[in-house]
């Protein structure tokens, strides 16, 4: 039977058609989905390095660095380059950004909001922790995480991307 040989192109449309919504949402920000994670993650670390966000979110770095550049001409973030590493860039959020973060996050609610109302509830939660749990099995990482372990891995090998944010006080 086709609806059950084919799982992976029911996934694919219901997220092709999530995505869509999504960016309807995020339009009203002038943000695409993939620059506000980028917004989302740098909340979460504070500051780091250009090259790490690019590996926690699978791109290239030319890649990561084209979309950096649109939030940095948006005003959202900062580059800076790193004085103790100078081929380094580091990125921050700036008020502009991290305003706009609670934007991105009612956008992402109004997603959440819409799958339960076309599943129900209880299958939308449901419908998330496979989601999370095929992404994990898969080796997946939300980009936050994955820096926050970089950090802790490089942390005697180089500074810390912010001294300031320690363990015990990142989101996780």
């Amino acid at each position: 039977m086709l609806r059950k040989a084919h799982r992976l192109h029911a996934l694919l449309h219901s997220a092709d058609l999530l995505d869509r919504y999504l960016h309807a949402q995020l339009a009203r920000l002038d943000l695409r989905p993939r620059q506000a994670r980028v917004l989302d993650a740098l909340s979460q670390v504070e500051s780091c390095a250009q090259v790490d966000l690019a590996r926690a979110f699978g791109v290239t770095a030319a890649s990561m660095s084209t979309m950096t550049q649109r939030l940095v001409d948006g005003g959202f973030i900062e580059r800076k380059v790193d004085p103790q590493e100078r081929r380094t860039n580091t990125l921050r959020l700036t008020e502009k950004g991290r305003s706009l973060v609670e934007g991105v996050h009612a956008a992402w609610q109004r997603v959440d909001d819409r799958m339960a109302a076309a599943i129900g509830e209880d299958d939308a939660e449901r419908l998330a922790d496979l989601g999370f749990r095929l992404r994990d099995a898969l080796g997946g990482r939300p980009p936050a995480l994955a820096i926050k372990r970089r950090e802790t891995r490089d942390g005697a090998k180089k500074r810390p991307l912010n001294p300031a944010v320690s363990k015990t006080n990142v989101p996780g």
